[in-house]
């Protein structure tokens, strides 16, 4: 299942993405982690959780974050939760552009079980149509 926290800049997707993921963790049987663009938020994040700076890990296009999303579930066989903050900042696209990667994600999803949270950061822009069936409404 993919979840997409979809807004403008200033509307506090990063403050609900962390508190999603700190809700989570007491529920959770198996693993998770938070991936960012940088460590402004680890310790915001719930200690339980694996947080992790994909900046570190050259990640520069969605076909290297898909290949990196798909590396963490690997290493993870029991992850049940991943959360993403700054979607778009990671892979450096446009929303409009990532169809193909979203579906890859939700095949993904389907096969491993595991659910993704994405904070994606828009500007007025009405989101893509592919999107829709994925945003959290407040």
């Amino acid at each position: 299942m993919i979840r997409v926290i979809y807004g403008k800049k200033g509307s506090g997707k990063t403050k609900k993405i962390i508190d999603t993921a700190n809700a989570a963790v007491k529920n959770c049987k198996g693993n998770l982690v938070f991936i960012d663009d940088d460590n402004r938020y680890m310790y915001d994040v719930d200690r339980d959780i694996r947080f992790v700076n994909a900046t570190e890990y050259d990640v520069s296009s969605p076909e290297i974050f898909m290949g990196f999303i798909s590396g963490i579930m690997a290493g993870n066989y029991d992850m049940e939760e991943l959360f993403i903050d700054g979607f778009l900042r990671l892979v450096k696209s446009d929303i409009k552009d990532l169809e193909a990667f979203f579906a890859q994600l939700d095949a993904l999803t389907a096969k491993t079980g595991c659910n993704v949270f994405l904070s994606i950061g828009a500007g007025d822009e009405e989101a893509p149509e592919y999107l829709k069936k994925y945003i959290v409404e407040d």
